[in-house]
């Protein structure tokens, strides 16, 4: 159930957008009870906990990455969020940003993606996206401030 994100990870087609889009609402709804330290823990072990259930999801699967496992998309794309600005707009920005670097895989991505066949290599590459969108995020913030 949590490898594919409480359902979102089985929709026919683009499971992954469809898990980065639950991740949005219960990102809204869990982070204001933590302070960011509690949320960095969090974090840190829905990754770990993800590793576990992504190894166990894609093995019973038969395929270690398998489209319907979306937790990676999830954990990553709250990453992503706790470092946006609380705005719908960057928000929407930061999930198209997310959603180009998890789709396309810059380096290490790609090569996590391509030799780490095993739970934490599903968490790592979608970590990895994140870091390059929350990047681009900070980058347009600085390039052009906030929104009115």
């Amino acid at each position: 159930m949590l490898a594919c994100g409480f359902g979102s990870g089985l929709m026919p087609f683009a499971s992954g957008t469809w898990g980065t889009l639950a991740a949005w609402p219960l990102y809204l709804l869990i982070k204001p009870a933590f302070t960011d330290l509690q949320f960095a823990l969090f974090l840190l072990i829905a990754f770990v906990l993800g590793s576990a259930c992504c190894q166990r999801t894609g093995r019973a699967l038969g395929v270690a990455d398998h489209g319907a496992i979306v937790w990676d998309e999830i954990v990553a794309f709250w990453l992503v969020l706790w470092v946006t600005p609380a705005h719908w707009a960057w928000q929407l920005f930061a999930f198209f940003a997310f959603r180009f670097f998890d789709i396309f895989k810059p380096p290490p991505a790609r090569w996590v993606d391509m030799n780490m066949k095993h739970g934490f290599g599903v968490m790592l590459d979608d970590a990895i996206a994140a870091v390059f969108a929350a990047a681009s995020v900070a980058i347009a913030w600085k390039l052009y401030g906030a929104l009115p």
